[in-house]
């Protein structure tokens, strides 16, 4: 070849070479001027997940926008490291942003048609698509996001982009970063996690939702074996490793969906609390640790006798035909899924369950790959044959009996959904933490709170303010005695008289106080409210709590006053914990992701009674549970345990209550209807409400028998006297026990 030839190949090569260059160039002047600021990722803060904490320190429940919790580059164990480069970029330690060689292979390949999706983009391009740009196939966005890499790689290590990466990557189901992944697909801390697991989380990174495990098992098992396969061509793991691997089936421990809070009711007054606050932004992606004194073992078993308590109630009601038939709404048997289904079935779970047909008596059921039978005995409460009760196609609730896991089988009885409502709040008399709250049948198609927001009359619920104020005035004790007899009342000019009747119709004469507390009568107790002066008795129960509206009426004595569940409850408090009533406490600490506490709530005490006072009340209420309307039920709990508490019932029998407490609880519970809706033929607090309010407490006793089997007591002042009667005992303040006044 020619000198001549051989200057001008030079001479176009260094033409080209500029050209290339001045193209090169002009592209940086294009686009760098629109590309945003690497320095931002100095401050790199990614949205994480904001948790609330029960007491015992367990997730109650969480706020995110973006599932996610940030690890460090150390925190990222090696296996996970070695699996994720060797599936997505295995020269990751050695380019500098970009991977020419991976380019070029890939255009040829492209341009030969021997491949038409995968990438060559590395890590560091990846990031950079994920943190400043959009997924969109443009040259343009391409070309932005090699620039971007190349500047991610000057300033940053590569340890502090690998993490970057890690924390910041989807791997579906609202899962960002390898913590939640970890968490979202078995169930673990991203630093356990072995060899099979990190490689299935590593293969599946750029399909996420598409090759998840939980969508679609197959192609999860691909991507895991191509990363086992690249990580021994890596010589990260042996060839005999990788083969081993790929022989065993991927395990999955965690669950697709957040589990639902135990307590949703109490998680959305802590959220509006918080945002009210701390804005949005700082709840939904914040990463916000808030703690709490809810008790989730109380919660759950408070949630699950307020469900059991409304289906009986419901049931006395009568049977009602299901409200969807999938038939008749156009759509099929075989095509309807529910979530419930998706997680498994025990005995005593209520379930939804499709309704196939009626075969020699019994109702045939599917619920998703179970199916299951309800014989005689399991309908035998409506009083109808199974034929009229159903039709294929139904939605039914169905109450499991038996459970065969292998067989996908069980046996149940038919069930309703109730249309009752009913709401539970549990308070520590100490320290005022809410353990217990329930607002609600079910969150998802209610959020109205019916344990901190409705306003319901308190029926007999109101009688305990009135005794208080009777004993404080120093004028009664619990042997005074009161006319039960019929009686009319001044109301006021231009009035008609006040004559109020007691629940039963009948008349006991002359008895004691305690004893009208305890039998919750009504004439005695509007006139020892005449005689006290309504004027003087409501700010007994103002200053105990309440803070709705209370007119001074003599109707107020016997429960025509509204109030909250939570202001009941609170004010009850007061009686066991010596005239002390704590302020309802939401939440402990809010603390912020780097640790900081930002807000702590301290136990805030209210002295609202006389401590003699208050154990004489006590007492009676004792006298409520031992001997009074709550007797029936409350038999069945320790008869060693110290009780107190009050059924509350409104005239026409739309309102429930009972409150009752121990030495070191108050829990309170009311069931009715959102409208004023009668809830039953005889429907009193006794009834209703109570049932719900010993099964809760039942759990709380035998826990704490469990852990020390010696019962509190409430505390007794110094200068109260306790006399043992036939009945039980009675407390008197020093001085006006029987024979001294």
């Amino acid at each position: 070849m020619s000198f001549r030839l051989l200057r001008g190949f030079g001479l176009a090569a260094l033409f080209l070479a500029a050209a290339l260059f001045g193209i090169a160039g002009g592209v940086l002047f294009a686009f760098t001027g629109d590309l945003p600021q690497i320095s931002a990722l100095d401050h790199y803060s990614p949205g994480t997940t904001t948790r609330v904490l029960g007491r015992d320190g367990s997730v109650i429940g969480e706020f995110a926008t973006e599932r996610r919790d940030l690890v460090t580059y150390a925190q990222v164990p090696p296996v996970l490291r070695n699996a994720i480069i060797s599936a997505e970029d295995g020269d990751f330690f050695n380019h500098g942003g970009l991977n020419l060689k991976r380019i070029v292979v890939t255009a040829v390949r492209r341009a030969l048609f021997l491949r038409r999706n995968g990438g060559a983009s590395t890590l560091t391009q990846q990031l950079a698509r994920k943190l400043f740009l959009t997924d969109e196939q443009t040259l343009e966005r391409k070309i932005k996001e090699a620039i971007l890499a190349i500047q991610i790689e000057k300033r940053y290590t590569k340890p502090e982009i690998f993490a970057m990466y890690c924390n910041q990557m989807y791997w579906g189901h609202g899962a960002y970063g390898v913590e939640a992944a970890s968490e979202l697909y078995f169930s673990k801390h991203v630093s356990d996690l072995n060899l099979d697991e990190a490689a299935m989380i590593a293969g599946i990174i750029q399909g996420n939702e598409r090759q998840s495990p939980y969508r679609n098992m197959a192609a999860a098992v691909k991507r895991r074996d191509y990363t086992l396969e690249r990580m021994a061509a890596n010589g990260y793991i042996s060839t005999a490793d990788a083969a081993a691997a790929e022989r065993r089936p991927i395990v999955l421990r965690g669950q697709p969906t957040p589990p639902r809070s135990i307590a949703p009711y109490y998680l959305e007054a802590i959220r509006i609390r918080l945002e009210d606050k701390y804005g949005k932004e700082a709840v939904w992606q914040g990463g916000l640790t808030i703690k709490t004194g809810l008790d989730p073992a109380l919660q759950q078993r408070a949630t699950r006798a307020l469900d059991t308590q409304l289906r009986v109630l419901d049931k006395m009601r009568g049977y009602r035909k299901p409200a969807h038939n999938l038939l008749a709404e156009g759509r099929t048997v075989e095509g309807y899924k529910n979530a419930r289904w998706s997680r498994e079935f025990a005995a005593d779970d209520i379930v939804p369950a499709v309704v196939l047909g009626v075969e020699k008596g019994e109702i045939v059921v599917s619920a998703g790959k179970w199916t299951g039978t309800i014989d005689r005995p399991g309908y035998a409460w409506t009083n109808r044959k199974p034929d009229l009760l159903v039709k294929r196609g139904d939605l039914i609730d169905v109450h499991l009996k038996t459970v065969d896991a292998k067989a996908s089988t069980f046996t149940a009885s038919l069930d309703q959904t109730p249309e009752l409502e009913g709401a539970v709040i549990a308070l520590d008399n100490h320290t005022g933490d809410i353990m217990t709250m329930i607002g609600g049948r079910n969150f998802e198609r209610s959020q109205f709170n019916r344990a901190t927001q409705a306003l319901r009359q308190v029926g007999s619920l109101f009688k305990p303010f009135v005794y208080t104020a009777a004993i404080d005035s120093g004028a009664y004790t619990e042997e005074s005695t009161l006319h039960d007899g019929p009686s009319s009342f001044f109301a006021g000019p231009n009035q008609p008289p006040y004559e109020p009747k007691n629940y039963d119709r009948q008349y006991e004469g002359d008895i004691t106080l305690h004893w009208a507390l305890e039998e919750s009568r009504n004439v005695p107790t509007v006139a020892l409210m005449e005689q006290l002066d309504p004027h003087k008795v409501v700010p007994y129960a103002q200053k105990m709590g309440l803070t709705s509206p209370i007119p001074p009426y003599l109707s107020t004595a016997i429960g025509s006053a509204e109030a909250s569940l939570l202001e009941m409850t609170s004010a009850y408090t007061a009686w066991p914990n010596q005239g002390v009533r704590m302020s309802p406490v939401l939440m402990h600490d809010v603390i912020d992701r780097q640790g900081n506490v930002l807000e702590t709530s301290h136990p805030e005490p209210h002295t609202v009674l006389r401590a003699d006072t208050a154990f004489v009340v006590t007492t009676m209420l004792h006298g409520v549970v031992m001997n009074g309307t709550a007797k029936a039920g409350a038999a069945s709990i320790a008869s060693d345990w110290p009780l107190g508490g009050k059924t509350g019932t409104t005239d026409d029998y739309t309102d429930a209550w009972f409150i009752g407490f121990d030495p070191d609880i108050t829990i309170g519970v009311w069931v009715g209807f959102d409208t004023k809706k009668q809830i039953g033929a005889d429907a009193t607090g006794a009834v209703a409400a109570l049932p719900i309010w010993v099964d809760i407490m039942k759990a709380w006793i035998a826990e704490r028998k469990a852990a020390n089997p010696d019962a509190p007591a409430f505390p007794k002042p110094d200068n109260v006297v306790v006399i043992f009667s036939a009945t039980g005992p009675e407390a008197f303040i020093a001085g006006t026990e029987p024979g001294k006044h």
